[in-house]
């Protein structure tokens, strides 16, 4: 459920595009106070609070201790709730399913990120493998032992006349 997938919405600030002065806002930026976040969750803003005593959606804070919720927030607040109530999952359970797909999701990246780096290193090493067979002297024959060879030689004299 950690899965950063970064979709990102990039909002021009002031009238020419041309401007390099961009803000941009992901799934991940805390926008939401407590009672919007409650809105859009369908839950009581109590019960938000509750959820970050326990630890399950802990909102990012300001500076003054109040809690930012993200639309990433959101989406873990309504995925809880209905854990909650259409599967019926204690909020310690519901504690752990999340904890293991956050579990999942890093070592998915981290699966990725070796796959990439195996990628990187076969490619550098036919690289160099072309490399070394580009450098051969052509002029060189290769021997092939006889003894290792299937084939049959028949000699036959030439007869004496």
């Amino acid at each position: 459920m950690d899965g950063r997938d970064g979709r990102r919405r990039t909002f021009a600030a002031g009238a020419r595009a041309s401007r390099a002065a961009a803000y941009e806002l992901t799934d991940e930026t805390p926008v939401y106070v407590i009672s919007v976040a409650a809105q859009l969750s369908g839950l009581h803003p109590q019960t938000l609070r509750q959820y970050d005593r326990l630890g399950l959606v802990s909102p990012d804070r300001t500076a003054g201790r109040g809690r930012r919720y993200s639309a990433r927030d959101i989406e873990l607040l309504r995925e809880v709730q209905r854990l909650s109530q259409d599967e019926g999952i204690n909020l310690a359970g519901i504690k752990r399913i999340i904890e293991l797909e956050n579990q999942v999701a890093a070592l998915q990246a981290r699966v990725a990120e070796l796959s990439a780096a195996v990628e990187g290193a076969a490619a550098a090493m036919r690289q160099r493998e072309a490399q070394v067979h580009a450098s051969y002297r052509r002029d060189l024959v290769p021997y092939e032992d006889v003894r290792s060879s299937s084939a049959l030689v028949v000699w036959r004299p030439k007869p004496r006349e």
